[in-house]
């Protein structure tokens, strides 16, 4: 996993995270808890569903954390709301429910981890950073047959079309043959702009071609990116 992105400043750029939840004492004890742990920055709360819709869209977080279990819209359908967006935020479920049912409907939605509120903090913390580069976490505690499911990824096409691409290198491919300039990679993956160029750069040389044009062909004929 690369490290954060880092600033105009040079230094790393905290991950923002949105805390949802309908039971105020916990998301006060879970800010307190966020804001002890370094470079990780609690940009804003809400109390359900519909809310966390449209603070993530006005705060544009880079995870939040969600429950699951709440009044109104439910943690599932405000998942599949927020993954839905392109670009969006990474979606960790953390909540009391570990019914196998239940995480996958949760892994379905769109949600890049699952963790139980029983997690202790450098859990959390851990999971935040993860997914918030990308990653999928399944927290120990998780009903055993899901996790083992979902923590097991299946053959991923890409990797065999391009095995001497690594996975980075292969997200970024997928991302040029779907259209995705320099710039809107490095937004979506909260890379610097040079260090996607670097990637291209490496990609174009594994690959043996000279020009996105050719990249994006290439890609495309293993079923990556946009059909024509």
């Amino acid at each position: 996993m690369s490290g954060q992105p880092a600033g105009p400043s040079g230094l790393p750029t905290p991950v923002r995270v949105l805390i949802v939840d309908d039971h105020p004492l916990y998301r006060e004890g879970l800010r307190g808890a966020l804001r002890t742990m370094a470079g990780i920055e609690p940009v804003g709360e809400a109390a359900d569903g519909a809310e966390a819709v449209r603070l993530a869209r006005e705060l544009a977080p880079d995870v939040v954390l969600m429950d699951l279990q709440m009044p109104g819209v439910d943690g599932i359908d405000a998942t599949r709301t927020l993954c839905a967006a392109r670009p969006g935020p990474a979606v960790l479920a953390l909540t009391m429910l570990d019914e196998d049912e239940t995480v996958g409907a949760a892994l379905r939605a769109g949600a890049s981890g699952y963790l139980l509120k029983d997690a202790d903090r450098a859990e959390i913390d851990r999971a935040i950073r993860h997914v918030a580069q990308g990653g999928v976490v399944v927290g120990r505690g998780v009903a055993g047959g899901v996790r083992r499911r979902w923590a097991e990824p299946p053959p991923d096409p890409a990797r065999m079309a391009f095995p001497d691409l690594t996975d980075r290198e292969r997200e970024v491919l997928g991302l040029v043959a779907e259209g995705l300039t320099n710039a809107a990679i490095a937004r979506r993956l909260h890379l610097s702009e040079k260090t996607v160029r670097n990637n291209v750069s490496v990609v174009f040389a594994k690959l043996g071609v000279r020009s996105r044009s050719a990249a994006v062909a290439t890609a495309r004929d293993a079923g990556l990116g946009a059909a024509r």
